[in-house]
């Protein structure tokens, strides 16, 4: 059913495209104008100087004294814990190739 469908939506487009295609030569001829076309020289405009700034004096902070830092304490040192062993876990069975095929 599409099949049929799309051989009607292309037969419109497909006379389209051509009528477009034969007028196109006029659009053509008017690219080119453009592309020829002069401007006439513009000047350039001249920026205004930009003013000078006055230096700024920065306001003199008055000097912090430096506090010292207060030592932490120390941790308590960590019991020493027994080592517990390691769970052993069965072997598994290696599998054999099978002979059949799929």
């Amino acid at each position: 059913m599409a099949y049929t469908l799309s051989s009607s939506f292309i037969l419109p487009l497909l006379l389209i495209t051509l009528a477009s295609s034969l007028s196109g030569t006029t659009m053509v001829a008017e690219a080119r104008h453009l592309l020829e076309l002069t401007l006439p020289e513009l000047p350039k405009p001249e920026l205004p100087s930009i003013p000078t700034l006055p230096n700024v004096e920065l306001p003199h902070f008055p000097e912090f004294p430096e506090f010292e830092v207060p030592k932490l304490p120390e941790l308590p040192s960590f019991p020493d814990l027994p080592e517990l062993t390691k769970p052993k876990l069965p072997a598994i069975p290696a599998l054999k190739p099978s002979t059949t095929s799929p």
